[in-house]
């Protein structure tokens, strides 16, 4: 991406490419020390059942955090609905709802999301996800308990 790439532009083409599926074309976005966090406890990080959930720090694991994403859901019934990018500067906010289904359980979930962006010289550096991570949690569990 060139060093002129306004933040709204590296998060709509970061949209688009999440829609493609591409783990590798999504990573290029990210710089390779990006501030990767999701609000879900620390003790859930990393479970065999969600194991995309922890945190990341490099381009490598932004791959790898969308491979697994795509490994456990059933994509011909995954929707995202965006409802509002808010952009202040570098920084961006992604609103909108996840629709997905749990490929382990075959239980759908819908999960309210929040994503903070930053977003410096071309690149995204920061990366915090907040979302309904108990509806996530229970689609994936099982026998449908926690």
């Amino acid at each position: 991406m060139e060093l002129s790439t306004t933040t709204r532009a590296v998060v709509q083409e970061l949209l688009q490419r999440i829609g493609t599926g591409s783990p590798e074309r999504i990573a290029e976005l990210y710089a390779e020390g990006a501030d990767w966090k999701l609000n879900w406890p620390a003790a859930e990080h990393g479970r065999v059942a969600t194991p995309w959930i922890r945190h990341r720090s490099t381009r490598a694991d932004a791959a790898a955090h969308f491979g697994a994403i795509a490994e456990h859901h059933v994509p011909e019934q995954a929707d995202t609905v965006v409802e509002r990018i808010l952009i202040d500067g570098d920084h961006a906010v992604v609103l909108g709802e996840i629709r997905q289904t749990a490929r382990n359980t075959g239980r759908d979930y819908r999960s309210r999301f929040a994503l903070h962006l930053t977003v410096e010289r071309g690149l995204i550096t920061r990366h915090h996800v907040y979302e309904d991570s108990l509806a996530v949690a229970q689609a994936f569990a099982d026998g449908g308990n926690m």
